[in-house]
């Protein structure tokens, strides 16, 4: 085996039409034999021949448990880390359960992604896989042509993938029934729940039929999820696996420190110098204005690179995507649009400019390298605001936190925290500062991204007291230089860090005072008085950090680890932490109630105990008066109600305070679930298409009772003919219909049209029979 082979994968330019259907005639024979590949889950024929073709062949843990579960037609809630396999989870039970092509009936899958991005994968993963299946797939997405999408629908695909707003504006607009779906997919629902999509994933559920099945990727499972798993699926299966190991074990880290003004000099640094220059990597960064700022430096030092942001133009997200995919650009940056579900191939490092805030999206952020059973690198460059989030993250991941010492080495450097070699750093700090000075486009960049940040600080979530505590004693900001990153001379690298590592005895107060100076001789007076407190101080401070070092190497004792062969035979019995039941993690805590005590001697009431009764019997009574000659500042007509109930609000743009109607569901339109949504769903789009296009809705319910010509007329390939097919079409529609409005004011303007022409022709034919009579004579 070479080392370039990845275990259960082959390469696909390698397998041949006959070696498939020969390995197929394989599989087939032994189907009946148990093994764990996907031969043993009872496939058909077109799915085993595009899962070979694209060159799976033994499937994940999380394929392995998920698939069998699904081909049973159960409701499955999958969860695994990132880059396990997941999409495979759902679109193989999903090609089982359609079989074949049904022009007829409908679209019979939805599949629901959270960017365009993963919803486009999902499409080529299902034109991939599905390919010998013959079913047809169509994408429904925000910033797309939403006539394409209207033609789209009417072509009958089987699957749908579509975004969540897009897809239920499109539901509402051509009041589409979705009666026909049977297979649901809710792609990474924890982050489609969490971008805001809650209320149109409940709208879409509630036209969904019951018979349906549904499946729901996810990479966490929060209280949301859990609620609308327990709302909209019928008895599921929770498939929990890989949680431990949040991270792939092939991924190696490495956490760089600096000052936030040496950020991009380090990527430089790593891009030139660390980084392989074939090798594939995505930059991580905080806001779409640091990706353009990376975006303009790295195309003034000559690295080629591509960018995506959200706000960018849809069209162009997906050229720069298919630049980088087709390996036309080295170096992605981007936001963290792309931070989940985008399966890069072949990408090997991931370098986070700016570090994150949760350690949920680190995970996700990483994992977009080492997927699949390759080896990928990810540089995390860490600047002191940030600190505390890093020690948030080795909590989370449940590792320690090594950090390199200024002197001396340390065993394992792999995932510790240090510095790279300052004089790498200068060099290309220099480089940078010369391109500002000469290009007032990056002067102007630098200033919009402090703004962007200082505006990203505000929203970012702070980290956990108990990290920003830890950090004081750490002292990460003191960290050595990197081995793997030493690769420089060392004399330079020891100036450099003695230059940065010089504090001057003397204070403000005597540096470039004169001797004379009255400031200098108290200064240099008060030294003198306190000489020996200060050098016992000094002393006291290397005996501490001595007999400190010391007892860090006493208490550091390298001991083998066990396996579970050896554990088993010492302990009959493993006690392991209690596995709860998902529903009891969200229960409500039963507090225990305080009992009540009440002294009936000495307890007064607030009302007498036959308040009620005397309140009943009571004729006048001083509240009941009151009210009938209180007086209400209310208005009193129509008019002045409905100015009341009106809310001024100061408008930025006129500059003057208007009125806004505080009722909630004005602009508001009421869905089949009695939700109200906004108006703008509704925009009639749809049948001004069907207007444009000529199509006529009852052909498309009842497209078998259309009468012979017309069903004809549809087999008519000669484009020379279309027009005349076309009105002909519309005379035997029309025929004993009554026009609309339009038509009938069209037909008047005809009509008078073509009496003022004729008015105009027997005007000039009586003219030209005058002259000639006059010839005549």
């Amino acid at each position: 085996m070479k080392d370039t082979d990845i275990v259960g994968f082959a390469n696909p330019e390698e397998v041949s039409d006959n070696d498939e259907d020969e390995e197929i005639t394989k599989i087939k024979k032994k189907a009946c034999k148990k093994s764990g590949g996907f031969q043993s889950m009872a496939l058909s024929y077109p799915v085993l021949k595009g899962i070979l073709k694209r060159g799976y062949k033994i499937p994940t843990p999380i394929q392995r448990k998920t698939i069998p579960l699904a081909l049973e037609g159960r409701d499955i809630v999958a969860m695994a880390r990132t880059g396990s396999g997941k999409t495979a989870c759902f679109l193989l039970p999903l090609f089982e359960k359609l079989k074949v092509r049904q022009a007829k009936a409908g679209a019979r899958a939805l599949i629901l992604s959270p960017t365009r991005e993963l919803a486009l994968q999902t499409l080529k993963f299902i034109k991939d896989i599905g390919k010998f299946t013959g079913l047809k797939a169509s994408v429904i997405l925000g910033g797309d042509s939403m006539e394409n999408q209207f033609s789209a629908i009417h072509g009958n695909p089987d699957i749908l993938v579509a975004t969540p707003g897009r897809f239920l504006h499109i539901c509402i607009e051509m009041d589409l029934q979705l009666n026909s779906i049977e297979y649901v997919v809710f792609d990474e629902a924890d982050r489609l729940f969490e971008m805001g999509f809650g209320e149109q994933i409940h709208e879409i559920a509630n036209r969904l039929p019951e018979a349906r099945q549904t499946v729901l990727i996810s990479a966490t499972l929060p209280k949301i999820l859990v609620d609308f798993a327990k709302a909209g699926l019928s008895d599921p299966v929770l498939v929990r696996l890989d949680v431990e190991s949040k991270i792939p074990e092939e991924l190696t880290l490495s956490f760089i420190v600096c000052r936030p003004e040496e950020k991009l000099a380090v990527v430089l640094c790593l891009l030139k110098n660390v980084i392989k220059s074939d090798s594939q990597t995505v930059i991580f960064a905080a806001t779409q204005h640091h990706v353009e700022y990376i975006h303009q430096v790295l195309d003034k030092s000559g690295i080629s690179n591509t960018f995506i942001y959200s706000n960018l133009d849809p069209s162009a997200r997906k050229i720069n995507t298919a630049k980088f995919e087709t390996n036309k650009a080295k170096v992605l940056v981007v936001t963290d649009v792309a931070a989940r579900g985008l399966d890069i191939p072949h990408l090997d490092n991931v370098i986070n400019f700016n570090f994150p805030a949760k350690s949920k999206l680190f995970v996700h952020r990483v994992g977009r390298c080492a997927r699949a059973g390759r080896t990928g690198t990810a540089y995390n460059i860490v600047s002191q605001d940030e600190y505390a989030y890093l020690v948030d993250l080795h909590l989370f991941l449940g590792r320690p936190l090594n950090i390199i010492p200024t002197s001396g080495s340390i065993e394992n450097a792999e995932g510790a925290v240090g510095k790279m070699p300052q004089d790498m750093i200068e060099e290309e700090l220099s480089e940078l500062i010369n391109w500002h000075n000469s290009s007032t486009d990056l002067q102007n960049m630098e200033k919009v991204c402090d703004n962007a940040y200082k505006q990203y600080i505000r929203s970012r979530p702070a980290a956990s007291s108990d990290s920003i505590k830890k950090v004081k004693e750490l002292h990460i900001g003191e960290a050595g230089v990197i081995p793997e990153y030493s690769n420089v001379s060392s004399n330079t690298r020891n100036l450099l860090s003695k230059i940065f590592s010089y504090r001057p005895q003397g204070t403000i107060f005597e540096i470039g005072a004169k001797a004379s100076a009255t400031d200098y001789q108290v200064m240099k007076t008060k030294r003198s008085f306190h000489k020996e407190s200060i050098m016992n101080f000094h002393r006291k401070a290397e005996e501490l950090e001595v007999k400190k070092n010391l007892e860090d190497r006493s208490k550091k004792v390298n001991l083998p680890s066990s396996t579970n062969e050896e554990i088993n035979s010492a302990f009959n019995t493993v006690v392991l932490p209690k596995k709860r039941n998902i529903d009891d993690l969200y229960k409500p805590s039963k507090k225990k109630k305080r009992s009540a005590t009440k002294d009936d001697e000495f307890f007064i009431p607030y009302s007498a105990p036959d308040k009620h009764t005397e309140d009943g019997l009571a004729v006048n009574s001083f509240n009941t008066e009151a009210d009938k000659v209180q007086m209400d500042l209310t208005a009193d007509n129509e008019e002045s109600q409905r100015l009341q109930a009106q809310i001024k609000k100061w408008d930025r743009k006129k500059k003057k305070m208007v009125t806004v109607n505080n009722d909630r569901k004005i602009k508001k339109i009421r869905t089949e679930s009695g939700v109200w949504i906004p108006a703008s769903y509704k925009s009639n789009r749809y049948s001004a298409w069907k207007d444009k296009s000529k199509i006529d809705a009852r052909n498309d319910d009842d497209s078998e009772e259309e009468s012979p010509q017309i069903q004809k007329l549809h087999t008519t390939a000669n484009t020379h003919w279309a027009r005349h097919n076309q009105k002909l079409k519309e005379k035997i529609k029309t025929k004993n219909e009554l026009k609309r409005p339009e038509q009938v004011l069209k037909a008047r303007k005809l009509m008078e049209r073509k009496r003022n022409r004729n008015a105009r022709k027997g005007k000039k034919g009586q003219k030209n029979r005058g002259k000639n009579k006059g010839m005549k004579r």
